[in-house]
């Protein structure tokens, strides 16, 4: 099959467009035809050496849509199944045009969605599921601020948050103002032009996706009891200054039940597919290259077929 490779940490040059041998599926696994995966700062992160060492060649890749076109002994899916899933971290393997995986954790693809919009919301959805509902337990009547509102997961929290029933204030660059307020935040601060933490202390949760200082000042916007939530990290060493609020990190499993939370949600059109920039399996390399920028509106998406 092909796929892209990564030859070893370091610049974009280590990914490697080539041929890579054909999954099988072991008990409990299904191979999927990938038809589009997802680009997420985790693998640019991965390349760079940010996670633990790995393997080469590594196939990156997260989340992925596809076909179902094999199984093993015990899986509950069919051949033919469109699938929508993200994989365990360590393992990955969506940059190619096969995968195995776990059926169990994997979902079946909502109708409406493409492919390349079923893999766009995988781990952005689950990821702001997990942290929104499960971790932070945003309540109707709370106010959140999403820090970097036209990021992927972030992009899906505003909408959930939303649906929750909660006022959402977000940061974002002023190109980015009318995607957000489409989304649904009710507040957009330009974080180029002014200092979020003249809010005060009015917000009941933060949700950061941006990380560093943006994370070291979020504090300040926070009501006593309030929780910050983070999924990129504080500065190395920092120590907050505050004791009477709780800094939580969602644990983001991989199962179907939050996946079926996403179709639930799109069902009842509380959320829709972010902006979507694509390129071809083989464009992986500059795809890497945007995202690392980190200044994107959506996702990034690799059509496969």
């Amino acid at each position: 099959m092909k796929a892209v490779l990564l030859t070893g940490h370091g610049g974009i040059d280590k990914l490697s467009y080539g041929e890579a041998p054909d999954p099988v599926a072991g008990p409990g696994d299904v191979v999927v035809d990938v038809h589009a995966a997802s680009i997420n700062a985790a693998d640019y992160k991965m390349r760079l050496g940010s996670y633990s060492e790995l393997k080469f060649p590594h196939i990156l890749g997260r989340d992925f849509s596809g076909v179902v076109s094999a199984t093993g002994p015990g899986a509950d899916l069919e051949i033919g199944t469109e699938v929508v899933g993200v994989t365990i971290p360590g393992t990955e393997g969506a940059y190619a045009e096969k995968i195995a995986i776990k059926a169990a954790i994997i979902a079946r693809k909502p109708a409406k969605l493409s492919h390349a919009e079923a893999a766009a919301m995988a781990l952005t959805s689950l990821t702001a599921i997990w942290a929104l509902e499960d971790t932070a337990k945003l309540k109707r009547g709370e106010t959140i601020l999403i820090q970097g509102g036209a990021g992927g997961v972030a992009g899906f929290a505003i909408q959930l948050a939303k649906h929750i029933g909660a006022t959402v204030i977000t940061t974002a660059s002023a190109r980015n103002f009318d995607y957000v307020k489409k989304l649904g935040a009710d507040r957009v601060i330009d974080y180029q032009k002014e200092d979020f933490t003249a809010l005060g202390r009015v917000c009941d949760v933060v949700f950061d996706t941006v990380g560093g200082e943006v994370q070291v000042r979020s504090y300040d916007v926070l009501k006593p009891g309030g929780r910050l939530v983070w999924i990129a990290a504080a500065p190395a060493g920092f120590k907050p200054g505050r004791d009477d609020i709780q800094v939580l990190r969602p644990k983001v499993d991989r199962d179907r039940a939050h996946l079926d939370r996403m179709a639930e949600l799109l069902e009842a059109g509380a959320v829709w597919p972010p902006a979507i920039t694509r390129y071809k399996l083989s464009q992986a390399a500059e795809a890497h290259r945007v995202s690392e920028g980190r200044h994107l509106q959506g996702k990034l998406v690799l059509e496969v077929r």
